[in-house]
């Protein structure tokens, strides 16, 4: 079953579990979060974050109290099609890593249009050391499609062990769009350079540790 790119909404399965899920987090992790009063409360926007573990998308999904639609590789959508469709019911939608995604980019670009929430985790992949690493070029292809601004975020732990482990989310000050310094003649360099800057405002994040 593929993805229906023209279903741009939020899903009520995702409204549905989120209350769930938020309480049962609080039960599984001790974390806490910084810098909510950051995140806009009626404008679309990107959050980027780090990605270490596979559940980073549900944190910061849960505590950003906005929907967020998180960008997920292609593959995800293609193991089974119960799968499929709960990565598609939960504001999940899939991208074709290492290429030119055009469906995806538009549905992108769809989203924020309707004033929704994108989620892009602009390595492109989870960090097996659990630092952040050079990001790809896509997050800010997604920037230039959308012109929506930037909200840096971070999901801070030392281990992804063990039960009660504790994590530390952070999101940042916004940044505007014009920023970045792209337009729609942006070069695949200028495009590196944009997604570094973006990359660097999650690792000053990331930086700062823990929150005491």
């Amino acid at each position: 079953m593929g993805f229906d790119y023209n279903n741009v909404k939020d899903r009520k399965l995702y409204t549905i579990l989120s209350p769930l899920g938020f309480a049962a987090s609080h039960v599984i992790y001790d974390y806490k979060v910084v810098g909510q009063e950051n995140i806009p409360k009626d404008k679309p926007f990107i959050l980027i974050s780090n990605h270490a573990h596979v559940l980073d998308p549900v944190l910061l999904m849960f505590n950003a109290h906005r929907p967020i639609h998180f960008m997920s590789k292609k593959e995800a959508f293609e193991q089974n099609a119960l799968l499929s469709w709960f990565l598609s019911n939960v504001n999940t939608f899939p991208v074709a890593r290492g290429r030119n995604d055009k469906s995806a980019i538009e549905y992108a670009a769809k989203l924020i249009e309707t004033g929704h929430v994108i989620g892009v985790f602009p390595e492109g992949t989870r960090s097996k050391d659990l630092k952040p690493h050079e990001p790809k070029a896509g997050a800010a292809l997604i920037a230039r499609q959308t012109k929506a601004d930037i909200l840096p975020a971070c999901v801070y732990t030392e281990t992804l062990k063990g039960f009660r482990r504790k994590i530390t989310i952070r999101f940042g000050k916004l940044i505007p769009y014009e920023e970045l310094g792209l337009t729609d003649e942006s070069s695949t360099p200028e495009l590196r350079e944009a997604a570094k800057r973006m990359m660097d405002s999650v690792v000053a994040l990331w930086e700062e540790g823990h929150c005491e």
